[in-house]
Parts: C-alpha cells; sequence; structure tokens
C-alpha cells in the first residue's frame, strides 16, 4: 500500500473552489470539514491539514480577488491599512 500524497496549497485552492460550487451555502463552521472531505476524495492525505491553513488559503484567494468572501470572515483592512473613509 502506497502512501497517500499531501495537499499543497494548489490542490487546497481547487477544494475550496469545489466546496463553494457544490455547497453554496456551507456554514464558516462546516467549510474546513468539507474542504478535507474534498481532499480526501481527491486521494490526499489530510491528517495534518490544519483550519489554520485552510482559512489561510480561503483568506489568500479573497484578498488576491479570486473568490468573493462568501463566508464573511475575511476582516477588511490588515494591520498595516488606514481603511478609506467614504464620506
Amino acid at each position: 500500500m502506497s502512501k497517500k500524497p499531501y495537499p499543497h496549497n494548489t490542490d487546497i485552492r481547487e477544494s475550496i473552489l469545489e466546496v463553494l460550487s457544490k455547497h453554496p451555502l456551507v456554514k464558516p463552521e462546516e467549510f474546513v470539514d468539507r474542504v478535507k472531505e474534498a481532499l480526501e476524495e481527491k486521494g490526499f492525505f489530510v491528517g495534518l491539514v490544519t483550519a489554520k491553513r485552510v482559512w489561510k488559503v480561503y483568506e489568500d484567494m479573497v484578498k488576491e480577488g479570486d473568490i468573493y468572501d462568501y463566508l464573511g470572515v475575511v476582516q477588511k483592512g490588515g494591520s498595516g491599512d488606514r481603511g478609506e473613509n467614504v464620506f
């Protein structure tokens, strides 16, 4: 029996897109488990994939403009941002 491969961030990105397209109303509480399930279905070992890593990849995708923040969990303006006053 051969070992299952460990997923790269690109694999996690693909699984995030898959989960959001198949389950558009997924709750943030279920999101990480759904992403791990999608990775397992593709034959990856997810034993060491942490929730922090999944959320970091999701946050990067939102900040890079690859996806909209469907889950509403990414904060606007980082520590270096002052934000923009719209008034």
